[in-house]
């Protein structure tokens, strides 16, 4: 037993007490069970008189309200442990002063105590728990709970599994319940806010949620690629079904992997954004200047970043210019060609395991390393426009505006001018601001064909 504290807490009442209500939110009653859990818990570390011998004897309220937080823990896998872990991981957002109980200090050996765990955040001036701090309120010096304990802190618990709670560490060598205990983001706001979290593009999340106002009916794609898509889409939306109903789970690995390759502005974002709609799931771009780094090791941790966040929620993850992070292994002749090369097998091996979706685009197929192609289950061709289509891509993007000259000929300017969908609305939007800064209110065959003159001199093309 520890000595040396400077210490006083009143002794918790026995579980089952009445106890003044001093607010009647479900997370009021969770924080005050857990100060009577730290209480009795700092007590019976330091052999102070305790009404209970067991923390455990202070039973958590009772979930009876419609809160996301009581709809949260009223499944029966949510015990007294998980619950304990996850209110503490809380504390510190919503009531931060609740922990500085365990600043109390050693004055033996005038610091904290080793057994509290805790870490110090940059800015925050509170006590932040790690592993550690919910070791010791469940077990204390129980040897033999400590190791039970344990097991909720690995990744394959259902609590990190289902990204509830989060363990970080990042100090090789230490003991791995110094790492702190976190809530993830989506799950600290629903249980403040009532309002379901979706992540800030950020260093730390460098990955931007991808919308769109457009649907199916803009998208312009051959059968071929549509059958393609239909089959992801279909992937998507029933892949449980497939996997658990099916019994396919022992032969095939639950994430998918697609390759969209083509010329630029053929409709790959577009395709996958609106795959995201069909299937409800938020599909986020990758960001590659964040992800990139010239120094070594950085760029596999920035992605572990997306990678992780994204572990078990029903995203797309989708990588835009993915030969840049994806490119072709080289031979062998440098550290530097030998830490690429690792770079490379690291990112395929996190694609690989990923039970998500990851849609990687790149303009030629033949930038992408083959181990990557090898291990994808669709590979998807984004052809130029025929003329046919580019006729149905001028007609969606300027017939309806009513706003068209009587000299513009779009059947003509279609089999004549070979662009790709995004090049067409490049071209749309500088002939309308041509038209404006004439001071007309239509837009006329000239403003066209200035635009696809000026559109296709950046492909290095003569109209």
């Amino acid at each position: 037993m520890s000595s040396g504290a400077e210490l006083r807490v009143v002794p918790p009442p026995v579980a089952g007490a009445r106890q003044p209500e001093r607010g009647g939110g479900m997370h009021e009653r969770e924080l005050q069970w857990l100060d009577r859990v730290l209480q009795a818990r700092l007590c019976l570390h330091f052999g102070q008189p305790c009404e209970v011998a067991d923390v455990r004897q202070i039973a958590p309220p009772s979930p009876q309200d419609d809160s996301a937080y009581a709809r949260l823990v009223r499944s029966p896998e949510w015990g007294f442990d998980e619950r304990l872990l996850l209110v503490l991981a809380l504390a510190p957002h919503v009531r931060p002063q609740l922990l500085d109980l365990l600043f109390v200090r050693n004055t033996n050996l005038d610091r904290g105590y080793t057994e509290f765990g805790g870490w110090k955040g940059r800015t925050h001036g509170g006590f932040l728990p790690t592993c550690e701090t919910g070791a010791f309120l469940l077990a204390g010096e129980d040897l033999e709970r400590r190791f039970e304990a344990c097991h909720l802190f690995q990744p394959d618990h259902w609590l990190q599994a289902r990204g509830i709670l989060r363990v970080e560490h990042d100090a090789p060598g230490e003991p791995p319940l110094s790492a702190a205990l976190l809530l993830h983001d989506e799950y600290r706001e629903l249980l403040t806010t009532g309002q379901q979290h979706k992540p800030d593009f950020s260093p730390s999340f460098p990955a931007r949620l991808t919308t769109t106002h457009l649907s199916w009916d803009d998208l312009v794609l051959g059968h071929e690629v549509m059958d393609e898509i239909s089959a992801i889409t279909t992937w998507l939306l029933h892949s449980n079904t497939l996997l658990e109903g099916w019994g396919l789970a022992k032969a095939v690995k639950p994430g998918y992997r697609a390759l969209f390759f083509g010329p630029p502005g053929t409709g790959k974002t577009l395709t996958a954004t609106l795959m995201g709609q069909v299937a409800k799931a938020d599909v986020y771009r990758i960001d590659l200047s964040m992800v990139v780094s010239k120094f070594i090791g950085e760029t596999e941790k920035n992605l572990a970043r997306v990678f992780d966040q994204a572990q078990n929620r029903h995203w797309i993850l989708f990588f835009d210019e993915a030969d840049a992070l994806f490119g072709k292994r080289t031979a062998t002749s440098s550290s530097n060609d030998r830490y690429a090369n690792q770079e490379v097998s690291y990112l395929l091996q996190r694609v690989e395991d990923f039970p998500g979706t990851v849609i990687l685009a790149t303009n030629l197929k033949g930038n992408i390393d083959e181990a990557f192609a090898r291990r994808f289950q669709s590979l998807v061709y984004f052809p130029m426009p025929d003329a046919g289509q580019r006729l149905r891509l001028w007609e969606g993007m300027v017939r309806h505006t009513g706003r068209l000259a009587a000299d513009v000929d779009l059947e003509r300017l279609a089999a004549q001018y070979e662009l790709s969908g995004g090049a067409i609305a490049n071209v749309v939007r500088a002939a309308a601001i041509a038209a404006l800064q004439a001071g007309r209110q239509t837009i006329g065959a000239a403003d066209l064909r200035n635009g696809i003159a000026r559109e296709m001199r950046k492909e290095g093309r003569t109209a």
